[in-house]
């Protein structure tokens, strides 16, 4: 299996996993070293803009933004290439308090020699993802 199937694979089955709330299948896709930006940028949830570096972080990453809410996570379309792999997905996020959150973002995976995750891009815009949350 080449890198961009890894990559394919190991993000297929990150969507299954956050759906299901399994938080140690899905670090377990992930390299030691591995960055998750989501969203890419600076943005409340990273405010350096410089990711979530290494398993501690990214398991951090999942108890503040991801274990909170219940999340439906759709893969619209993939484009394996090299050693990653572009997804366009629909994301809808049952947040406690009864609120909703809904988006179409890109993310981008990449994984290592090994197969695991090395790199996991979100690209989604957080101001307007707020301003849907609060018109809601």
């Amino acid at each position: 299996m080449g890198n961009a199937q890894a990559a394919l694979a190991a993000s297929r089955l990150s969507g299954q996993y956050v759906e299901q709330g399994n938080k140690e299948a899905w670090l377990g896709l992930f390299s030691e070293e591995a960055i998750v930006q989501d969203p890419v940028g600076k943005s409340p949830l990273d405010p350096s803009g410089e990711g979530h570096h290494g398993k501690v972080a990214v398991a951090g990453f999942w108890d503040l933004i991801i274990a909170p809410g219940q999340i439906k996570f759709t893969i619209l379309s993939s484009f394996p290439a090299g050693d990653e792999c572009a997804n366009v997905v629909r994301l809808v996020n049952k947040l406690p308090g009864d609120i909703t959150m809904q988006m179409e973002m890109v993310v981008v995976y990449k994984a290592d020699d090994a197969g695991k995750i090395s790199s996991l891009k979100a690209y989604w815009d957080f101001d307007t993802v707020q301003e849907q949350m609060a018109s809601a």
